[in-house]
């Protein structure tokens, strides 16, 4: 049963309006809509957005507002580590200098890389709650039964302020 897909999977259940209700493979339990069994975790998330090594932990309905400041936070800390960095350095050209702040220099860059990262990271999650999807749904709406046999491109998009509104309150 595992192996099923998720549109074999599907069970017709009395709830209103016609919803069809899910049956995890792996769980046997009824999933509502947007929820997916993660295989890291070997548990079912509610809202499931994606598994994140960061954290080492599902990213869902209940801990996805504090993921997003968890990145904001990271990103205050990078560009503070950055200021503090770069202000360590002090040009000079020579070999001398070089060998005294080689450490600093790859710290620097390091820094730097992180916070493109972070800073990426933050500024997708936010387009995506301000649409109201989950990464998973945007990268996997292909092969989403609700999202591939639906009118709208995203049938749970309210616009930006009602979104951020209701992802944050």
């Amino acid at each position: 049963q595992a192996g099923k897909t998720e549109e074999q999977s599907m069970v017709t259940s009395p709830v209103p309006g016609n919803i069809k209700m899910r049956r995890c493979g792996y769980c046997m339990v009824k999933q509502p809509m947007r929820a997916k069994h993660c295989q890291l975790c070997q548990h079912c998330v509610r809202r499931y957005d994606h598994h994140c090594p960061w954290i080492e932990n599902c990213v869902g309905e209940k801990n996805h507002p504090l993921f997003i400041v968890y990145l904001s936070v990271q990103l205050v800390v990078l560009l503070w580590a950055w200021y503090i960095a770069w202000s360590g350095l002090h040009f000079e050209q020579s070999w001398d200098w070089l060998q005294h702040n080689i450490f600093l220099i790859v710290s620097f860059f390091l820094i730097v890389v992180f916070t493109i990262v972070d800073l990426l990271l933050l500024i997708s999650h936010l387009y995506l709650v301000s649409c109201n999807t989950t990464t998973w749904e945007f990268m996997s709406h292909h092969r989403i039964s609700y999202l591939k046999h639906s009118e709208l491109e995203n049938p749970f998009d309210q616009g930006i302020i009602l979104n951020l509104w209701r992802f944050f309150c």
